[in-house]
């Protein structure tokens, strides 16, 4: 397994391996992959083992994300939200960065070591947005970011 480490003065020495993130509302809008995240999300996955976790709730998750080197979780039991986090321990909390919008991705973004809520097309839950480390605009924003790790760094530094 891969690792990036990243140092943020004065705030987490990060050791990550994996990205999780939300699909609707996150990567996609109405189950369509949003276009601004195409390009970004291949680098992505040469950088990071990535997981794409939904309840898939237009059907179309597989589709769209056929041909991206990630796996898709697709959820199945009553409790999105502790599914979720579940997810992130199962992995290894502290090596996840997770990236979500609404209030079933809240617990997910505060199990991560490090979490982005997006205040997108859908707005965002005050819940996720309460629980993250950082807020961006779209997922272009976020996911670059994971890319130019200095961008990280600038944004939590203390």
């Amino acid at each position: 397994m891969q690792y990036k480490n990243i140092s943020i003065p004065n705030f987490k020495e990060l050791r990550l391996s994996h990205v999780v993130l939300d699909y609707n509302g996150t990567l996609a809008k109405d189950g369509v992959l949003k276009t601004q995240a195409k390009e970004s999300l291949k680098k992505l996955t040469a950088a990071f083992i990535v997981h794409v976790i939904t309840a898939d709730t237009f059907g179309s998750v597989q589709t769209q994300l056929e041909g991206f080197d990630l796996t898709i979780k697709v959820l199945s039991s009553d409790d999105h939200t502790q599914e979720k986090a579940a997810y992130i321990q199962e992995l290894g909390a502290d090596i996840c960065l997770a990236v979500g919008n609404g209030n079933n991705d809240a617990q997910m973004l505060k199990e991560a070591a490090i979490s982005i809520a997006l205040l997108g097309d859908e707005g965002c839950a005050t819940k996720a947005l309460m629980n993250s480390d950082i807020i961006c605009k779209d997922i272009a924003d976020a996911l670059e970011m994971l890319l130019h790790e200095k961008r990280l760094i600038a944004t939590l530094r203390q």
